[in-house]
């Protein structure tokens, strides 16, 4: 069941993070739809113990542009289908004021990001109010950002600037936007961090205290880059050098502070490039691209599954499923 980000982060708010998950092909999305419903395997056999949960499925502009958008698309109502117990948001992130009104006018997606960060305060202002204004007309929420993050993501490449709490709380109300992705010290890609540097949780605490009460937070640029899949593609042939990521520890204390949805990309082309690698490395002969697929399907299952459960959701897909108000069933893919 397709819902909005809004409805998903009523019940999250406070006491876990949503993950929200990149998806560029077929494999990521059975994959991602497997783990979030506690399954592994060809077979669907479920997993030990109630690891279920909600989840954010994100589309780029990089992934609609990929194919047809229509392709991607056309996949996710397929696994809609198949997978019937799933609830999930499908999001656009990082879009462009010209995405954001595509995929509002497409019908399909239940929440939209309009990422204007680099522009001027007052330039983010009016792109995300116009934005917002055309969203909410057709019952889809908005998330902006405010502050900048390092690393790559689509055509930007960011310098570090932390959110400004107290341009956080006039932004929100100058925009009326339904969340707020803030700069505390995370960046794009599989480079993050030296040393021991970790989140600004005295940044997001001075954020939590000027906006309203229970609104939304989002962390961009949040996968942990694991070091031992990082060793798996090194060791197949990959040159990935000081790769490092977002502690998972730090993940709860931050949704514990109001932060209800996490971003994470990187993480899931690690385990994509670390299974084919390995595949084709240890059998050479091979020219089939089914065996590396099923296997990464069932081991990005369980890394999801994992993930969630450092994000605090794992089992609380039926206690989100009890807290969404009446669908209309207007027989949409949305929730409206």
């Amino acid at each position: 069941m397709i819902v909005t980000t809004k409805d998903l982060f009523q019940h999250a708010y406070g006491k876990y993070a949503i993950g929200a998950y990149n998806i560029n092909n077929l494999e990521q999305t059975v994959g991602l739809f497997r783990g979030n419903l506690g399954k592994k395997g060809s077979n669907d056999d479920p997993i030990d113990g109630n690891v279920s949960a909600p989840f954010i499925l994100q589309l780029s502009r990089g992934a609609r542009g990929y194919s047809d958008k229509r392709m991607l698309e056309s996949l996710i109502r397929a696994a809609d289908e198949v997978f019937p117990d799933a609830i999930f948001a499908v999001h656009l992130d990082h879009g462009t004021e010209e995405a954001c009104y595509d995929c509002i006018e497409s019908g399909f997606y239940s929440s939209v990001m309009i990422d204007a960060s680099h522009y001027e305060f007052e330039k983010n202002v009016e792109i995300t109010k116009r934005v917002v204004d055309r969203a909410h007309t057709e019952g889809i929420v908005v998330e902006a950002e405010l502050g900048q993050l390092g690393g790559v993501e689509e055509d930007i490449v960011g310098s570090v600037k932390l959110t400004d709490p107290d341009q956080a709380a006039e932004f929100i109300e100058k925009t009326g936007v339904d969340s707020l992705a803030i700069a505390i010290g995370t960046s794009h890609g599989a480079f993050k961090f030296s040393g021991t540097q970790g989140l600004h949780y005295d940044v997001l605490e001075k954020i939590q205290k000027v906006v309203p009460a229970k609104f939304p937070l989002v962390m961009h640029g949040s996968s942990s880059v694991p070091k031992d899949w990082v060793d798996r593609i090194n060791n197949a042939g990959g040159k990935l050098k000081d790769a490092s990521g977002v502690d998972e520890k730090q993940y709860l204390p931050a949704a514990k502070m109001g932060v209800t949805k996490i971003n994470i990309d990187t993480d899931g082309r690690l385990v994509w490039c670390a299974i084919h690698r390995e595949h084709f490395r240890d059998q050479p002969e091979d020219f089939d691209l089914r065996p590396p697929g099923k296997t990464f399907m069932q081991a990005y299952a369980e890394y999801i599954i994992h993930k969630n459960t450092m994000l605090g959701s794992a089992g609380q897909l039926e206690g989100a499923r009890k807290s969404l108000p009446g669908k209309s069933g207007c027989g949409c893919a949305c929730s409206r």
